[in-house]
């Protein structure tokens, strides 16, 4: 048990040496005051596959959604404000960014993309 007791220690030790040396340009968790970066608030490209303008529900066909750390798929996503549908159309060309609003991914931002 002393041994397990000895390993445990070590271990711990060692975990906080290696935290202690990390580089400044190594990835570590920001803290809920840190202000948003660029990447925080990153757009998304994507296709409207379809809309439910009263339910307020679009389905995007889209690429990496990296702050959700969601794949490149075909999605329906419920919209934080139903308005922003209005002027969206099938098939346009889109910039969207998704959160997680109360439990669930969600649309809070859709502007259609501008021509490259």
């Amino acid at each position: 048990m002393k041994s397990l007791h000895l390993l445990a220690c070590a271990v711990l030790a060692a975990a906080s040496t290696s935290y202690a040396q990390m580089s400044p340009n190594m990835a570590m968790p920001k803290s809920a005051s840190a202000p948003p970066s660029a990447a925080s608030s990153a757009m998304t490209d994507g296709v409207i596959q379809s809309l439910d303008k009263p339910r307020g529900v679009v389905t995007l066909k889209h690429g990496e959604i990296a702050n959700m750390g969601m794949p490149g798929m075909t999605m329906a996503f419920n919209v934080s404000d139903k308005k922003m549908l209005e002027e969206l159309r099938p098939g346009d060309n889109v910039r969207f960014r998704v959160e997680n609003v109360k439990g669930a991914p969600t649309v809070v931002r859709i502007e259609a993309a501008k021509p490259r």
